[in-house]
């Protein structure tokens, strides 16, 4: 059932962005630690058994130099260099298993599948990728929002999102790939993700954020209590006296700040019923996006949003951007 803002309402929502006055810094001081560590790109050939598509095995260097993992399809028949999509997984998912991700391949595109470190232990696609980070782990279950809250500097999503941005380059480094059409595209946590990587880079070509996660913390962790937004509760709720200092933290991680920065067309979509990233935090990242953007609307659709039967207008969307 609709429990958010009413649509009329939610055209016309943009709330004032928290916003630290050093965001920018502080993300030109993190990539420009993780730039100092070689991208080492490797793509080690993946015995799929598929017949029209190549599988690579891909290891590269994210935040801290740390190895971060992905999956490399390509289409077997290929005359030149070819547009890629990098896509990022929603919460606690992983990379999986390559039989997962055919959609793009089969359509002529590079397709990079990047790994969520630490994260793969919800029961979806596993991940490979360890977070040796100052909170890391290997894989575990949910607890990402509130991992090093107490400090920006210590934010898993300040590992997570620098590894998305690294894997724009990875994607680059492989001959096969046209660097000058590269789209980042994601759901939920993914679709976040895909902001921030738009957000900090300036040679992306598209966005696509479906139903995006990581927007207006603030407003989300207090009208819902499904999803990972209710992490954030849970632990205000203890640390009473704590809300700025960890609203603070997770402000440099908001898709409403990195949407502000990203110019690249863009195509998000909302679900009206969507109570696990509840519609008004998408429209607020929607709102502030910086470049051409649009937005599909799912009246009566939850998270899911408009699943597989949105590929159209966004296998549209690609084929525009990449210049088809």
């Amino acid at each position: 059932m609709l429990f958010d803002m009413p649509l009329d309402r939610l055209r016309d929502y943009r709330p004032e962005p928290e916003e630290p006055a050093d965001f920018d810094a502080f993300w030109e001081k993190t990539l420009a630690e993780t730039a100092r560590h070689e991208l080492d790109a490797e793509f080690v050939p993946y015995d799929a058994g598929f017949a029209t598509v190549d599988v690579f095995d891909v290891t590269f260097r994210g935040w801290g130099g740390q190895p971060v993992k992905a999956w490399l399809m390509l289409p077997r028949a290929r005359s030149g260099p070819l547009p890629a999509v990098v896509q990022y997984i929603g919460y606690n998912g992983g990379r999986g298993i390559p039989y997962s991700w055919l959609t793009w391949s089969a359509l002529g595109y590079a397709h990079l599948i990047m790994d969520n470190r630490g994260q793969g232990g919800g029961g979806k696609n596993t991940a490979d990728t360890v977070d040796i980070g100052p909170d890391g782990n290997g894989s575990s279950s949910p607890g990402f929002l509130t991992r090093g809250i107490e400090d920006p500097y210590r934010h898993y999503y300040r590992r997570l999102i620098t590894d998305a941005v690294r894997a724009v380059d990875a994607v680059k480094a492989h001959d096969a790939v046209d660097a000058s059409r590269v789209a980042v595209l994601g759901g939920s946590q993914g679709g976040g993700l895909a902001l921030a990587a738009a957000g900090l880079r300036d040679d992306v070509v598209a966005t696509v954020a479906d139903v995006p996660f990581l927007c207006h913390y603030r407003r989300a962790s207090q009208i819902t209590d499904a999803g990972p937004y209710a992490e954030i509760a849970r632990w205000l709720s203890g640390h009473r006296f704590r809300i700025d200092e960890a609203m603070e933290t997770l402000s440099y991680f908001d898709g409403v700040n990195f949407a502000a920065r990203a110019t690249a067309p863009a195509w998000f979509s909302v679900g009206l019923m969507d109570k696990v990233c509840p519609s008004s935090t998408v429209f607020a990242a929607y709102h502030r996006y910086a470049g051409p953007a649009q937005i599909e609307v799912f009246t009566y659709n939850g998270h899911e949003g408009g699943a597989e039967y949105d590929l159209p207008r966004k296998i549209g969307a690609l084929r525009g951007a990449f210049g088809q």
